[in-house]
């Protein structure tokens, strides 16, 4: 597929996520069409059932199908908390590459060693994402283990437009991943601190915008 013809679909939980993708499709794939579908009632809803139910999936599949009559060629999900259902849409639209938000993050870390960080600021997206990340960790027949902290004062301080606090809150959670190999930032919200987190560990600092775009670009770009 010619770089200036991919059609990409961004579907978003929130909109804090929609920045950081956008700007890591600009830095490392502009010849993309990216887009944006944002619907910000399924973090709020999630919370509250507190477990993914059957009808949370069958949104996930109408978003997705949504997506592809809007001519998508692949979908980016870039909501960590709702990993099983972008499962079962990705099925819906297979061989059309499907997403979940860290998959490619987690592929990238198990190149980088057998002890992984990861910090969070979205504490409902751990579970799912630790199973991923042991599922993945299996399949690839690695010993790499995974050690999450979790700073949830982060996404408000973000969402209210303190983005130092958060910046600050993510550097200090990540400080406790001194002995690690590697660090991720759970949250595409999180990519505005890598910077800071590199500097602070001197170690690789992944991200879920950045490794996604590359991880899409790989699959749709003939080569």
């Amino acid at each position: 597929m010619a770089e200036s013809k991919a059609r990409i679909a961004l579907i978003h939980a929130t909109p804090l996520a929609i920045e950081p993708v956008v700007a890591a499709f600009r830095r490392l794939w502009p010849e993309a069409e990216a887009y944006s579908l944002l619907e910000d009632s399924l973090a709020p809803d999630l919370a509250r059932a507190g477990r993914l139910d059957a009808s949370m999936v069958e949104r996930f599949r109408r978003l997705a199908a949504y997506a592809t009559d809007c001519g998508a060629d692949a979908i980016l999900f870039t909501c960590s908390a709702f990993g099983p259902a972008i499962e079962r849409a990705a099925e819906d639209q297979a061989p059309r590459p499907v997403l979940k938000p860290n998959e490619a993050m987690f592929a990238e870390a198990l190149k980088l060693g057998n002890r992984i960080g990861m910090v969070a600021t979205f504490a409902p997206s751990v579970p799912s994402m630790q199973a991923e990340f042991a599922a993945m960790a299996a399949a690839a027949g690695s010993r790499a283990t995974l050690e999450t902290v979790c700073t949830p004062e982060a996404m408000p301080a973000l969402r209210d437009g303190d983005a130092a606090t958060h910046d600050r809150l993510v550097v200090e959670a990540a400080a406790g991943l001194a002995n690690c190999d590697a660090v991720l930032l759970a949250q595409f919200s999180m990519a505005r601190a890598r910077a800071a987190v590199a500097a602070t560990l001197g170690k690789p600092v992944l991200t879920s915008p950045d490794s996604a775009v590359m991880l899409l670009r790989s699959r749709l770009v003939a080569g």
